[in-house]
Order: structure tokens, then sequence, then C-alpha cells
């Protein structure tokens, strides 16, 4: 794996983030950080003539796969996709990949709360199991250099609770914290979430690759 650096951060592993999700990016710049890992996340606001990769796979692993590729041969650079969302078991599933935009194509986070608390109305609350899934895809121009994937188990509430997190955060009632994630701390939310647990085993990864500076 060829080895970027970032000039801002003298010996840091520079990757790019495929994803324009400002909170998303701020949440695995945390964990990265808290893991003591010398790596610095760009964004892909510095590649502002970069289109943004399709979404068309129809499982998380997919799309992490494309658009990790889609974005390294587009910027040059190594680069790390995440695509993660929420599987509700009452629901077969859904939303699954298309929980960003489960109410629509440019839904915001309100929303699509606002969908899933309609579609669970009369789902009595021992069936409204769900989990959080992450899939990790990292990338260079050759190809896909590693791939991780995640999950945390949980139940959906009636109403939400809490005021940190984004997405479904204040919805899901974390089995491992008795807590939503919107109402966890968040060093305690990464130690357990989808999205932790599979950086976590991208991270044991990147200190073992053997890389080359470019």
């Amino acid at each position: 794996m060829s080895r970027a650096t970032d000039e801002s951060v003298p010996g840091a592993l520079a990757i790019v983030m495929a994803s324009r999700n400002q909170k998303k990016a701020k949440e695995l710049d945390r964990i990265a950080k808290a893991a003591g890992l010398d790596v610095s996340f760009l964004s892909l606001e510095l590649f502002p003539d970069v289109r943004t990769a399709p979404e068309e796979e129809a499982t998380f692993a997919g799309n992490a796969r494309a658009k990790a590729l889609w974005y390294a041969r587009t910027t040059g650079q190594i680069c790390l996709a995440d695509d993660s969302g929420l599987e509700v078991d009452a629901l077969a599933g859904e939303p699954g990949v298309h929980s960003a935009r489960y109410a629509g194509a440019g839904a915001t986070d309100v929303q699509n709360r606002a969908k899933l608390l309609a579609a669970l109305r009369d789902v009595p609350a021992k069936r409204r199991t769900a989990r959080f899934r992450c899939a990790l895809a990292l990338a260079d121009d050759d190809g896909v250099v590693f791939e991780a994937d995640g999950t945390t188990e949980g139940v959906l509430l009636a109403s939400e609770r809490g005021d940190g997190g984004f997405g479904y955060d204040p919805l899901f009632h974390s089995t491992d914290l008795g807590a939503t994630f919107a109402e966890a701390d968040p060093a305690e939310k990464d130690r357990v979430s989808h999205r932790g647990r599979a950086l976590a085993r991208l991270f044991d990864f990147l200190r073992d690759a053997p890389t080359t500076t470019t």
C-alpha cells in the first residue's frame, strides 16, 4: 500500500474519507485519535472537482467497496469508505442500505426518524429489535487493500432520548450501554458502536501494514 503523508501533520498517514458527511468525519477522527493512530483524515472538500460516487450496490460492503475504489482512483490518494445503516427486524431489515435516504433523497435525520417511528407505530416493544451495521473498505488506485465490518445490537424506542449523536441515535437503545447512542458519552458509544468495532479492525491492519511513502 502506497503511503501518502499529510504535510500539516508530519509523518501522519493521510487517508481521504469517502464522505461529505462532516458528523461522520468528526466521529471517525475522534475514534482514530483515541486509538493513538498516526492518521490524518482528509475531507473530500479538498477535492471539489471530484464527482460524488454512486451508491447502487445491494449491500453495505458492496457500497463501501465501490466508493473506496471510486475516490481512490479519482483523487489518486488512499481512500477509506464507510457504508453503514440501521437494520430493523420487524421491517425485514429496512431501512438497511437506504438508511440515509429512508424518507427520500436529501432527507434530513429528523425526517428519517419520523418515517421510522411511523413504520413501527403498531410494533410492540419486544419486537423492535434492530442493529447498526458498518462496512469499511480501504483502497488505493490499484484496488481494495482491506475490508472490515462491525455490528451492534439494540432496540428502537417509541420516542427520542438524548441530544448527542446523529442519524437514528436518539431512537437506538444500545444493549451494551443501556442507553441510547444519543444519551451516551461519545467515548462509550465509540467503544461498542458498529463503526467503532469496524475501525478497530482497520486500525489493527494499519499498524501492521507495510507502506511506502509517496
